[in-house]
């Protein structure tokens, strides 16, 4: 790395691209340090990397980068949003904070280099893809030192979002489910996008735009075979086409999820990225570094893939599955007990309760049942609710073999039914750990 870029502010550290961003430029010797939300999930991710906290919906004026960029040689800007979380995410995050970040980098004469999307413009067909645009203009124009990379769809060892996606249909059995099949996606490498970032600040790679993508698109379809192969997971037996009248209501249905925390790549946003074609041009990127970036068959072939892998992406697809059941469970769960009000009552007062006592316990229990089932459709609270659904479940076993024990015999096996949603509720716990 060139003695000028020896201290690095990677903004989005810990994300699927920055996090391998990072690490790079750590083997390059590179003093790297991170800059996202969360600091817990920095130190998960990234143990060791010195980070810094903060909100790019936060870092909308120039003075405001100012105490991040105190001795910084360069920024790494790997940071995101697919679809507007709150409104006006997208134009704060892609353009407003990126427009006050190149002013302040401009007047400190700190490089910038801005990893964007293929296919960004002020006129694409959609926000993501405007509003990238838009602050990749805002560098540009700003007087920086810019380099503005624009990867297609990112194949890593790790899987987030498109990726995350691919791998959760190639594991579904017997079967290979694809939509838009025959839409056109150019891939890119992580080492290669790493590379290129790398590239970038040792001045290799002159100040420009790039986009970094295989010389070859591929369909869908075809990405989704080469990913099943990868994976090690058995050939479809047919490929089930879903048709195209389904999507709006698939992608409505993921948004509504959107307003709920779940940052699902079924979206309305990625379907339509996906049906316009992840495509670029790598011409300009070869002309200036001298050689083209590896196809798809040779970044899967240089990735491990395994029995980790396989794993990974059969729990991805089943945690959805296992959050809408642990949800219906409790929720029936409490809707019961309140229906049944007097005959869940009557087994406490059979033990001498109070007639009083008695209700109001089932009244309680069903309501937090009820809670329960509620709270883990929240995606801030599902974590939490898992927990809590598991905690409540170890009450009631204790409560009843203590008052009921007789229950543990009864051939409905009542008590005996709760070990699974217990166990069930501490395995999605663990499958909604995202990084």
């Amino acid at each position: 790395m060139a003695e000028s870029t020896k201290r690095v502010l990677v903004l989005g550290a810990y994300g699927f691209i920055g996090a391998e961003v990072v690490r790079a430029l750590q083997a390059e010797g590179v003093s790297v340090t991170g800059l996202g939300r969360s600091a817990e999930q920095a130190a998960r991710v990234l143990p060791g990397v010195p980070f810094a906290a903060g909100d790019l919906r936060q870092l909308l004026q120039r003075e405001d980068w100012g105490p991040l960029l105190q001795g910084v040689d360069a920024v790494v800007n790997c940071a995101g949003v697919l679809q507007d979380m709150a409104p006006g995410e997208l134009e704060a995050v892609h353009h407003t904070a990126i427009s006050a970040l190149a002013a302040a980098c401009a007047e400190r004469g700190i490089k910038v280099v801005q990893v964007s999307a293929a296919g960004a413009g002020t006129k694409a067909a959609t926000e993501f893809m405007r509003s990238k645009g838009r602050g990749d203009e805002a560098l540009r124009a700003s007087g920086a030192a810019a380099w503005i990379l624009k990867p297609g769809l990112v194949i890593g060892q790790k899987a987030y979002g498109g990726t995350r996606l691919l791998r959760m249909l190639a594991a579904v059995p017997l079967v290979q489910p694809v939509a838009l099949a025959d839409a056109s996606v150019q891939c890119v490498g992580m080492p290669d996008l790493a590379a290129a970032v790398a590239a970038a600040l040792t001045g290799v790679l002159p100040p420009g735009t790039y986009d970094l993508v295989e010389d070859q698109p591929h369909t869908l379809e075809a990405v989704l075979a080469e990913t099943r192969n990868w994976l090690g997971f058995a050939p479809a037996r047919t490929v089930l086409r879903s048709p195209v009248w389904l999507l709006p209501p698939v992608a409505a249905c993921a948004d509504a999820l959107g307003r709920l925390g779940w940052r699902s790549p079924l979206r309305s946003t990625a379907i339509a990225e996906i049906r316009s074609g992840v495509r670029g041009d790598p011409e300009p990127y070869r002309a200036a570094i001298g050689q083209g970036l590896a196809p798809l068959e040779a970044i899967c072939q240089s990735l491990p893939a395994g029995r980790a892998q396989r794993l990974d992406a059969r729990m991805a697809l089943m945690m959805p599955v296992a959050v809408a059941v642990l949800s219906l469970f409790w929720l029936a769960s409490g809707l019961v007990g309140l229906w049944q009000l007097d005959s869940a009552a009557q087994v406490l007062r059979a033990k001498g309760w109070s007639t009083n006592l008695a209700g109001s316990s089932v009244v309680f229990w069903s309501l937090a049942d009820i809670a329960l089932g509620l709270a883990i459709l929240w995606r801030p609270w599902a974590e939490r609710a898992c927990l809590g659904m598991a905690a409540v479940s170890l009450v009631y076993l204790l409560a009843a073999t203590v008052l009921t024990p007789e229950m543990w015999a009864d051939p409905l096996g009542p008590l005996v039914k709760v070990l699974p949603g217990l166990l069930l509720a501490l395995i999605t716990h663990q499958l909604l750990q995202e990084r």
